[in-house]
Parts: C-alpha cells; sequence; structure tokens
C-alpha cells in the first residue's frame, strides 16, 4: 500500500501503526506510553496526528492507528503540535518529578515546570528495593504493560476513574502482600523517575557502565551494572546478552552484598579458638601445609575436592586439575551433581551431549512445553518468564510437578503426579503413545537409532 507521509509517498508492507511507519524513517512522533515490541495502549495522547482520508480530515493516536492505502499523514501539523503543548503543560501541573525524557519534552515545546512543593509527595517505601512516588506518576501505564506484558506477573494495576485513577499493587496493597516478583521490568519501562531503586536516590553525576554475567544461576544472562567510584549503583540485564535485557530479582538486587560492612574481605584462621584476619600469603602457606601433611600421612585418596557452580568452567578445570595432578586423588565432587547430574546423564544417552540442545531464543518458538522436575520461575526466572511470554502469545504448557507451582496457574494441564513417581509417569506417556500410535513413525526411523530396544 501507499500513503502521504508529511508530503512524502511512503510504500508500506504489512500491518503496520503510523508510529511504526514513522519512526522507521527516521521521524520523530513523542510518545510517552509507547514501549517497543509490546501492544500500544495509545493513553498519553502525544502522538496524535492530521490525517486525510476518504475525503475527510480527522486526528488520531498514532501508535494505535493502522496505515491504510491512500492516508495522507501530517506528523507536525500546527494544531497538532499546539494538542501537544497543552497535554504537556497538564502534565508539568501535576508532576513533581525529574527524569530527562519528560523533561526533553518540556523543553522541546516550551513548557515549564509548575513543580509540586515537597510535602505534596507521594511516596510509597513498602519494600526493601525500590520506591513508588505517585507525585511523578503521569499513569502513561507503561509499568502496568510491563508487569503484564513483558513479565506475566500481573501486580501493578490501573485503580479509580477519570481524574482519580492511579496505579496500585494487588488491591491495593504492598507489593510484597501482592506477591511481587522484584524483576524490575516496572523500573525500566517508567519514564517519569516515578519508580526508582533505593540505591540510585541522592546519586548524582555520570556513572561507568560494566557488563558482566550474573553470578547466580545457570542462565548465564548478561548484566549491565551501574558504577560510581568503586560502588554499584544499580543493575540492568544487558541487551547483548541470552536474556535479551531480561533480569530477575536476583541479578537486578542481589549484589548488595558486595557493599556488606560483614563481608569477609580477607582470610581468616581459626587460631586458639578464635578466627583471626591474616594475608593472603599466610592463608595459602596455610592450606599449602596442612594438604601437604595430610597426603604424606594418610595419601592422596584421604583428601576430597569440592567445587562449585558459581565458578567459571575455566576456573572448575584447574580446581579439578589441581585435584588430579597436584594432590594426585579423583575425589573431585561439584554441586552440580546433584541436581544435574541425572539430565547430564539422560541428555548424553539419548543426544550424544549432557547440554542443552536449543538456544534459549527458541523456546518463543515451542508450540508446547512439558516442565517436569523444575520450579522455573524460582530456580531460572528469566526462563520462566520466556515460558509464560510464550503461553500468552498461544504455547501450551503441561506441568508435571506434585507441588502447586507458579508456572502451574498458566498450564493447560497440571499433573500432579505422586513425589517419586516420575519416570512411572513418563513411562505411562510413552507407553501411551506408542500404544495409540501417536507418534511420527517417519520422523522417528529417520532421526534415532535403537529405538526398538
Amino acid at each position: 500500500m501507499k500513503i502521504l507521509l508529511n508530503g512524502m509517498e511512503v510504500e508500506v508492507s504489512g500491518e503496520k501503526t503510523i508510529l511504526q511507519v514513522a519512526r522507521e524513517r527516521g521521524i520523530d512522533i513523542p510518545a510517552i506510553c509507547y514501549m517497543d515490541g509490546e501492544k500500544p495502549i495509545g493513553s498519553c495522547g502525544l502522538c496524535m496526528v492530521k490525517i486525510w482520508e476518504n475525503e475527510r480530515i480527522y486526528y488520531a493516536r498514532a501508535c494505535v492507528t493502522k496505515v491504510r492505502d491512500g492516508m495522507v499523514i501530517e506528523t507536525h501539523a500546527p494544531e497538532v503540535e499546539e494538542t501537544r503543548r497543552t497535554i504537556l503543560e497538564m502534565l508539568a501541573g501535576e508532576y513533581y518529578g525529574n527524569a530527562q525524557e519528560l523533561n526533553e519534552l518540556f523543553e522541546k515545546y516550551g513548557v515549564k515546570r509548575n513543580l509540586f512543593r515537597e510535602e505534596k509527595r507521594e511516596i510509597i517505601d513498602d519494600n526493601p528495593f525500590f520506591i513508588r512516588d505517585n507525585s511523578s506518576c503521569i499513569n502513561c501505564f507503561r509499568c502496568v504493560l510491563a508487569c503484564d506484558a513483558i513479565k506475566r506477573n500481573n501486580v501493578l494495576v490501573p485503580a479509580g476513574r477519570g481524574s482519580t485513577i492511579r496505579i496500585v499493587a494487588g488491591m491495593d496493597e504492598s507489593l510484597v502482600d501482592a506477591n511481587c516478583a522484584f524483576c524490575g521490568a516496572c523500573i525500566d519501562a517508567c519514564p517519569t523517575g516515578a519508580l526508582i531503586e533505593k540505591t540510585r536516590i541522592g546519586v548524582e553525576g555520570e556513572l561507568r557502565k560494566i557488563t558482566t554475567v550474573c553470578p547466580y544461576c545457570g542462565v548465564g544472562c548478561m548484566m549491565d551494572y551501574y558504577v560510581k567510584g568503586n560502588r554499584i549503583i544499580y543493575a540492568r540485564g544487558s541487551p547483548e546478552g541470552v536474556n535479551r535485557g531480561d533480569d530477575c530479582i536476583k541479578g537486578r538486587f542481589g549484589w548488595q552484598f558486595v557493599h556488606r560492612d560483614d563481608r569477609l574481605k580477607r582470610p581468616l584462621i581459626r587460631k586458639n579458638g578464635k578466627f583471626i584476619e591474616v594475608s593472603w600469603d599466610e592463608a595459602l602457606d596455610y592450606i599449602a601445609t596442612r594438604l601437604k601433611d595430610i597426603r604424606e600421612r594418610y595419601g592422596a585418596d584421604s583428601i576430597a575436592g569440592l567445587s562449585s557452580a558459581k565458578c567459571t568452567n575455566e576456573e572448575n578445570y584447574l580446581f579439578q586439575k589441581f585435584m588430579r595432578v597436584v594432590i594426585g586423588t579423583n575425589n573431585v565432587d561439584h554441586c552440580a551433581r546433584l541436581c544435574h547430574a541425572s539430565t547430564v546423564v539422560g541428555l548424553f544417552k539419548v543426544f550424544g551431549s549432557g547440554a542443552m540442545t536449543n538456544s534459549i531464543d527458541d523456546l518463543m518458538k515451542a508450540e508446547v512445553f512439558f516442565v517436569i522436575g523444575s520450579n522455573t520461575t524460582h530456580a531460572h526466572p528469566v526462563i520462566g518468564t520466556m515460558i509464560k511470554r510464550a503461553v500468552g502469545k498461544g504455547a501450551k504448557l503441561i506441568v508435571a510437578d506434585p507441588r502447586d507451582i507458579e508456572l502451574a496457574n498458566y498450564a493447560t494441564v497440571h499433573l500432579r503426579h505422586k513425589p517419586g513417581t516420575d519416570i512411572a509417569l513418563i513411562n505411562g506417556m510413552m507407553n501411551v503413545i506408542i500404544h495409540y500410535n501417536l507418534w511420527d513413525e517417519k520422523f522417528v526411523r529417520e532421526r534415532t537409532e535403537g529405538f526398538e530396544d
């Protein structure tokens, strides 16, 4: 289809909104409530444009209006710009904060701020991580959209009507009582600073961004840490990682132990029944001497080494090498043996490698999920969120778990089998699939070995 956009003839393929087409061509239409990739809600009205169609002139919000063949669109007509200025003047009279996105619009349209007095601020401090400043909220509903569409948590909701409308948690309760996951998506979405981490309050000046891997679960999310001096101020999921900018309470807020006053910063050795701070050289000499004495007295196999999933692959490799070559024992264990050993064996026997068979991006392409032996939203929240998002887009979810875990709320089928009967359940499913000829015989014959066995 063809349209006329600000006097330029533009050819548009597919179903797109006016805002999408304009931004693709570098035309800046302000839209405070709009979030890329999510369903537009059209609440702020700043994206109003002028349209000629079928011999009539009308005004519409560009973020929710689909392009139709023959449309003539003017994005910055004088009356449109005046409407935007009026909207911004109303926002300036209600808004207390100091967010860059809004301030740039105020300056561009020559709108002067009418700041609230300090005593009129309505700050809600109901959790350990961030505050809600209702005097800075403009009811753009981006936080609601992030909580619902992006994270599928449905904690933040609008309450009231007309001029009394406001954003609340659950049934107008604390975030903790409303079962907030504290993922921080609402903070990312907020354009006004109405939602802000406590660690950022009062911090001024430029921050350095340091990107690294989250130290928690095995998803391997990339995190951007914003640092001033030698202190972390706040964290964000990096869009460059497998998490695509997503994060959870662990990566988002779990770094605060770094600056704890009671964090160990030097080695301790027990002397006369008490732990005493020593230098690293003294600690390493002590460990080496003790290990050598034990090996000489009782043999190398009297020593065992336990490594950690918190370490990198390289560190774990060096540790097992140290135990086998230096100490001379194969007594090396790892915490993943308890939670991952059965998976490794199963994957190796079936696929030839004890590793993930697909990329994380493939989750959003799946038609059906079968989750067993995993409380995914608790153990690997970012993966859990991706599953919930996929279900919201039409995927089916089967949860096999005796417990009423969070994913069960999103499941098409929840199988609550007895604890310890996982293998019986899976064998039973295999039997039914084969007995009723529900399997793709051609697919199996071409891709598997030892099926009859």
